[in-house]
């Protein structure tokens, strides 16, 4: 997995992509965000707050996201983790009822591809000092 060359990312408000997790470190490059690249083919672009139900689903569905997995340096998470997802299985579990929270700030511009802002706002657990960016 190669990173990208250095450069600022963009949220899905427009400002400066922020940090989104690191106990459990997170993000594709596990550098702690939801930063993007060529190799990430899956998009890990969403920063989430997990929840049970979210967990459940996406072990039925088969990413199991609770059982550590070490040689890939993933701890497996808990209710409560800020962990950066894949935008496909959010926008999965937002259609089956599911969704986990979502951290805005965090979160990637390039989940937009994918997913709806509308949708994102929805589930939103962070409040940007600008709320006009929230209606």
């Amino acid at each position: 997995m190669t990173e990208p060359e250095p450069r600022t990312e963009r949220n899905v408000l427009g400002g400066t992509l922020e940090a989104c997790g690191t106990e459990p470190l997170t993000g594709f490059y596990r550098d702690g965000s939801c930063r993007t690249g060529p190799d990430d083919l899956g998009s890990h672009t969403v920063c989430t707050v997990v929840s049970r139900e979210f967990l459940a689903l996406q072990r039925e569905l088969g990413n199991d996201l609770t059982t550590p997995r070490p040689e890939y340096g993933f701890p497996g998470l808990r209710p409560g983790d800020r962990w950066c997802v894949v935008a496909t299985r959010w926008l999965q579990a937002y259609r089956a009822g599911a969704a986990a929270g979502v951290v805005l700030a965090a979160t990637n511009e390039r989940s937009l591809e994918i997913v709806p802002l509308s949708a994102l706002r929805q589930y939103a657990v962070d409040v940007p000092d600008d709320v006009s960016d929230l209606e």
